[in-house]
């Protein structure tokens, strides 16, 4: 899923991820998750669970799992 929003050559995918509850949770979320290959921006949002990714190229969501489930949290699938 793309947004029309996305720049040439990036892709926009929002995740829901449960669990979040404050900032030190979306830094958290957000540091695992930026760490990924092609990742250049990452926002998450406590009070709607929603992780926007703006990356190079389509993420694996098996990835995207695993770094949240680094942060402590788990990955609910695509908003």
């Amino acid at each position: 899923m793309t947004a029309p929003t996305d720049t040439p050559g990036t892709v926009t995918a929002v995740y829901k991820v449960t669990g979040m509850s404050c900032g030190h949770c979306e830094g958290a979320v957000s540091g695992e998750i930026s760490e990924l290959p092609g990742v250049s921006s990452v926002k998450a949002v406590a009070s709607t669970g929603e992780v926007t990714v703006v990356s190079a190229a389509e993420l694996d969501e098996a990835a995207v799992r695993a770094a949240v489930d680094e942060a402590g949290f788990e990955l609910a699938g695509r908003a």
